[in-house]
Formats: C-alpha cells, structure tokens, sequence
C-alpha cells in the first residue's frame, strides 16, 4: 500500500506572490508550491514536497547506476587538504573551496568533488588486476563557496550530486565504463523526462581527455551550447573549434601606414576608415601567470576569455590594466599591433589564417596600419579557437552555420587518464606480475540541479507540472469542501493507495475551493482528482495536470483509469 499524505497534515504554505529576489522560474515556482525554502544565499532547506522530488530523481540515479554494476559508497564531506594539495586543486580551486581549520589547526575543506579521495580508497582496497575494473559511486552533498549565490537551487553554496568513478587497468576498459556511464545517463534523464542534449566539452579543473557534458535547454541555463541543424554535431561553446586554412597572401601589397587619430577603438577605426570591422584586427593584452601575452582575433569579434583559460589552464588568466603599459614603450594603448611585438608572445585566432591581411595598429600613437599579412609580417606562436561562438559560425563537421542556445548543465562524464592514478601512484599487479598504473573515470550528475532544470522545463503559466516519475505523487485528490466531498476523498485516496498508488490529498478545512484548485496547479502533481458537485452520486472528474483535459469519471472507472 502506497502512502496518503493529508495536506491538513502536511507542512505547507504557498505563496500567491513570487518571492522577492527570484529571477528564475525554478526559484519563483519551487518557493510558492512550498517545496524549498531558503536558509542564506545559497543554502536551502528542503521541505516535505520537495524532498519527495529530490528522492525520486536519487533513486532514478540509484536504480541505473546498480544496473551497470556500481557500487555505492559514501565518503566524508569534511576532508583533509593534503590529496588536495597533492593534486593541486587546493590552489586551483581558489575562492570556490570551503577552507577551515580543527581546534589543533589543522586545515580541512568540504568538498567540491572527489577524484582524489576515491583514489585513495582504491589504492588501499586494490592490489591486483584481479580487484579491477571496478564503478564505485555515492549521491552525497558538495560544497562551493559561489561568489554569486542565484537562481534557486540551481546555483548553490551546497548541492547534492551523484558523482561515480571507474578504475580500470587498461584504455579499452575506460573506453567499455565511459560508455556505459553515457548510456545509463540517457536512460536516467528519459527517466526523468528531462529534454537534453550530450554536447563536446572541455575538462577544465577536473583533467582528462574526452568529455562530455548533458545539457537540458532552458532559457535560465548559465551554459552556453551549439548544435548543428544539418547534422549531429553540438558542443558547449568552450569547445567548439574553428577548422582554418592557410590562403594565399601574395596578392597583397606592402605594409601601408595610416593616419588615424583619436582611433583607439576598432568601433572608431573602422568608422574613420569606412571599412568593416571584420577587416581590422583586435589585439587584446592579457596577463598568462604574470607575463604579458598578446591575443589577436578579427575586429568584429570578442575574445572569450573562458575560453582562453582553458586552452592556457593551469596558467592564471587576467586583463591587463593601465598600471601594466608604464614602462612599456612597445605597447601602445590602444594602436597595438602583432608586427614588431618582439617581446610579447602572439597568440591568435585559426581566423588569423596564414596569408590573411589585416587592417591593424601600428604601434604608435594615431597609427595603424594596413596590408598587415599573417605569416609574412607577424608570426603567431600559438593558434588557439579564442573568439566567443556566434549563431551561424560554419558547424566544425559540416559547414552548416550552428545555432546557438542556453541550457543547464546536468551531466558530465570525463576519461581522466591516469592523472590522479600519477599522483597518488595508484598502481595494482598487473596479469604478468608486474605493476600496472589504473586509468579512471568521472562521472557526475547534478541531483539538485535535475529537480531545477525539471521545474524550468516542465512549468506553464499555472506552475509546475511534474513528470510522474518524479513528482510527489501520482495523483491529487481535491475536496471541494463539503463534508460529504472530504469523506468521498479521503475514501477515494484510500482505494488509490491500496492499488499502489501514491496520493497527496486536499482536505484541509476552511480552505476555499478556488484556493485548493489553485494550489493543486502550482503543486504541479500530474493528475488531479477533484470530489465536488457530483460526490453524492460518486463520480468525480480527473484532470490531466498538463493537457489540461477533464472527464467525470465514477470512482471505480477513475481508479481503473489511473491505473491502467
């Protein structure tokens, strides 16, 4: 017998309003329906309804991840530093790590995630290719010290996550886990209902080679993504790269240089001269670790600097200031160009293609310069895809121009290698008795972001609209008021229980019945079963919660209806 959970019972309160500071819709809706509540910035508590959701998506998660043979585990939030430091996320990590200290002074932090740890237990666990391969995963709770706590639940100081990793002694047997892990996420979000889409991606702080992220489409997304409309290529834009050719230069004339006063910008280059800005080059200046680097990429476009620091990662990436230029009569604030940097580093754009010409500064001031051809003027020490992604940028795979959208991260999966098995020397005897270095996995998915990418996805004008695997309940039983009405519910809620059924019934009393139904809509569960006008005849009227569709029903052929 499922449960019946009576809202005359249940710890609820519903909001008309939105709240305040909510900008996004998971965060306006998840308040009123009286699933969270929030605590601080970043922190919340989850109350009854809410953590029926959450439950519901952990045990999805739970259910596939058994079926490809993980193990559950569960291992400390509160961690020492020294794996940290060893690995050296400790520093990488930076401002988004919690740092504290015991009464002894020894330093702790709450963990982002778990690679080295989870190294550890299999270094002490596994000795031989016989312990291996092995998938060991928990659903646990992370820390990060978010500089801008928003969004809901969607972007947290602590969030829930199930993250997995997979120990093998061979490539092809991470290949073998790396797909597995794919295909039981694409098994566990069609469970959940959630739309998504498996995108390119790049390791950042995590390392490793191939990568894949799972993004659900939503307008309040803090991602990114391209697809192709012409094939199945798509990528977060951090990934995408820009395939360029060598052309001919010879065609162009010599170096020619202009008189362009007051033109520090390429907005008022290109309007002195009357050409295009995509005909000049914009050379931004960063600092790499410290040192000065130049970053050349058309006029028309933006550096991505995300995207920069990826390619550059661990080196730190930051714009240089005004302070940078004094002492520096090569540079030119505003009239730099990549001919005659000789103490710069030049990095460009596969835009800045071998044999393309430029209109760019000449290094001095009111200056620039024309004709400026890449590889025969200026050399580029490194060709890095650095412009920020526009829609109809030609697909890397076919040429098609891609379309450009926003979504939420839910699911990434990573072929570490053997970095963290280098770093902690995780090594087992190997079939010829000799030592063999593990490869890993990592795999993680964001349990509390799947009840917030839901929310956004499934959510119409009236509030939230749960797929059924997920929801609180399977039906919503609504008392119109009356006690012949509550009776018949609670009656009704009974019977659906027994079947298995799960029930949240509306009987509270003093309630009025435009508030019930009202609420029942911003609840969100997916089917409503309203006991009003037509209770003394035993027939009730079901609601499809999404399609908005009503039948009346008797009692017996609404439970078989349900059921069926």
């Amino acid at each position: 017998m499922a449960q019946v959970q009576r809202m005359s019972r249940l710890m609820i309160k519903t909001l008309r309003d939105d709240p305040a500071d909510a900008e996004t819709l998971n965060h306006k809706l998840l308040v009123r329906a009286g699933y969270v509540r929030r605590t601080a910035a970043g922190i919340w508590t989850w109350l009854p309804l809410g953590k029926k959701v959450l439950e519901n998506i952990t045990r999805v998660v739970r259910e596939e991840m058994d079926a490809i043979g993980g193990q559950e585990v569960l291992l400390p939030a509160l961690l020492p530093k020294e794996p940290y430091e060893a690995s050296g996320r400790y520093e990488e990590y930076g401002d988004l790590l919690f740092r504290l200290q015991d009464r002894k002074g020894s330093d702790y932090l709450l963990g982002p995630t778990h690679e080295e740890i989870f190294t550890q237990v299999v270094k002490d666990m596994c000795s031989s290719y016989k312990d291996l391969p092995v998938i060991l995963y928990q659903i646990q709770t992370k820390y990060r010290d978010e500089a801008r706590p928003r969004a809901g639940v969607l972007r947290g100081r602590e969030f829930q996550m199930k993250d997995s990793y997979s120990f093998d002694t061979t490539d092809e047997g991470l290949a073998e886990a790396y797909q597995l892990h794919r295909g039981a996420y694409i098994r566990i979000f069609e469970r959940l209902g959630l739309d998504h889409r498996i995108v390119s991606a790049v390791s950042g702080a995590m390392g490793g080679s191939a990568s894949e992220e799972f993004l659900a489409p939503a307008p309040a997304g803090e991602d990114t993504f391209v697809d192709c409309p012409a094939c199945d290529y798509a990528a977060n834009t951090e990934a995408v790269i820009f395939n360029a050719t060598a052309v001919d230069g010879s065609e162009h004339g010599p170096v020619e240089e202009l008189d362009t006063p007051d033109t520090p910008t390429i907005e008022t280059l290109a309007g002195h001269l009357g050409v295009p800005a995509s005909a000049t080059l914009k050379n931004l200046l960063v600092k790499v670790d410290g040192e000065i680097v130049a970053v050349g990429v058309p006029g028309d476009r933006e550096v991505d600097l995300g995207k920069l620091g990826e390619h550059l990662a661990p080196a730190v990436v930051e714009l240089v200031t005004a302070e940078d230029f004094v002492g520096r009569p090569d540079l030119v604030r505003g009239y730099v160009g990549p001919q005659g940097l000789e103490k710069v580093r030049y990095i460009a754009d596969p835009r800045i293609a071998p044999g393309t010409a430029w209109i760019t500064g000449a290094n001095q001031e009111g200056k620039h310069a024309k004709n400026v051809v890449a590889g025969r003027d200026f050399e580029v020490s490194d060709y890095l895809d650095v412009v920020v992604v526009e829609a109809g940028d030609p697909c890397p795979k076919c040429g098609t121009g891609l379309q450009v959208d926003r979504a939420i991260e839910i699911g990434h999966i990573f072929q570490l290698g053997r970095k963290y098995a280098d770093i902690f020397s995780l090594d087992v005897l190997g079939q010829q008795g000799k030592p063999v270095r593990v490869t890993m996995g990592s795999y993680g998915i964001g349990v509390s972001r799947a009840v917030a990418a839901l929310a956004e996805q499934t959510a119409d004008d009236k509030g939230l609209c749960w797929p059924r695997e997920v929801a609180p309940a399977d039906v919503h039983v609504v008392a119109a008021g009356k006690a012949l009405q509550t009776e018949l519910a609670l009656d009704v809620s009974e019977k659906l229980s027994a079947v298995g059924l799960r029930v949240l019934v509306d009987d509270r009393a003093g309630v009025s019945p435009g508030v019930k139904f009202t609420d029942a809509e911003l609840i969100g569960v997916p089917k409503i079963l309203v006991a009003g006008r037509r209770s003394a005849e035993g027939v009730v009227e079901l609601k499809d919660r999404r399609t908005g569709e009503r039948e009346e029903l008797t009692v017996d052929e609404a439970i078989a209806r349900l059921t069926a």
